[in-house]
């Protein structure tokens, strides 16, 4: 009878054993998650008074960049054009980029939709990577949605890294329905990782630019928590329409 409560415990040994592991493994990452996002990056950087305003955003989960559809510097129609979109007949005034992992990118219209088994294989071997780009008009800051003033020459710098793992544009060059008729996908350079996360492609963006950040930033908190608070009172370039949704 001994014998036989020994051999039965055996297995929830092991179960306790590898979740247990498990529940370390995870509580490590997050915490050097925190400390490598609590080191910053560029510490000198200061919002400039005359420059170009970007907006940095969040849904909670995954983080976003987003800039003035045209300027002096950069005309950003011509490498994601309005046309591409379900409505491009609106009068839109900001794109916003964000990279991600493409299965989940594409079949996920909302959380509710992201199974446990992509989750998985995204964990342990990681993804292709698309580019999500949403036009936007006139959005309006808020707490998940808030500005940054940056000089020309850092704006000059944010358009080549926020290009960096965007493919060569061909006439061919796939493009993928977005969630709604405002938003498309592209194809991307890079691969998905449990160190190159959708966010810390966010805050490497921000630091090849010069952007005060920090210097491993895989959580949306990461990036967020150094984006200066958003102030009520602060009236934006341009009349604000709406505060961007996903």
């Amino acid at each position: 009878m001994i014998a036989r409560r020994a051999i039965a415990s055996r297995p929830v040994k092991l179960l306790r054993a590898v979740f247990g592991w498990l529940a370390l493994i995870v509580g490590l990452y997050f915490l050097a998650g925190w400390v490598g996002s609590s080191i910053p990056a560029n510490r000198e950087f200061t919002e400039s008074a005359d420059g170009v305003e970007i907006i940095v955003g969040t849904n909670g989960v995954h983080t976003t960049i987003a800039m003035p559809l045209r300027n002096a510097d950069m005309d950003w129609t011509r490498i994601f054009p309005p046309s591409d979109t379900a409505n491009p007949w609106r009068n839109y005034t900001h794109v916003a980029i964000g990279w991600g992992e493409r299965a989940v990118f594409l079949n996920t219209p909302t959380w509710g939709d992201l199974s446990p088994l992509t989750v998985l294989r995204v964990v342990s071997m990681g993804g292709d990577a698309l580019y999500h780009v949403e036009h936007w008009v006139r959005p309006a800051p808020s707490p998940d949605f808030r500005t940054i003033r940056i000089s020309r020459a850092q704006y000059r710098k944010l358009v080549r890294a926020l290009l960096r793992d965007l493919p060569e544009r061909t006439p061919t060059r796939a493009v993928y329905p977005g969630y709604t008729d405002q938003d498309v996908f592209y194809d991307a350079r890079g691969t998905y990782t449990t160190y190159k996360t959708c966010n810390e492609w966010t805050g490497q963006t921000l630091r090849m630019a010069g952007i005060r950040t920090g210097a491993w930033t895989p959580f949306a908190g990461s990036v967020m928590k150094w984006v200066p608070p958003f102030d009520p009172a602060y009236v934006p370039d341009g009349a604000p329409d709406r505060v961007p949704g996903k």
